[in-house]
């Protein structure tokens, strides 16, 4: 559980740097890499708290 938040965490930073270099150079490679990380990183987590509220009700 503490391990995927450290990974969560690693991953929302990453995609908030890309976007800072994308802030810092015009580059639209910094917000595409960006995007698809945080798309990834928030589906990733959705999937993660589906599992465990379906845990929680003992199905």
């Amino acid at each position: 559980m503490l391990l995927l938040r450290w990974v969560v965490m690693a991953l929302l930073l990453a995609a908030a740097v890309s976007f800072m270099f994308y802030i810092g150079t015009g580059q639209p490679r910094y917000r595409r890499f960006g995007t698809v990380v945080l798309k990834w990183t928030l589906i990733a987590t959705c999937f993660f708290f589906a599992v465990v509220f379906i845990s929680r009700l003992g199905v």
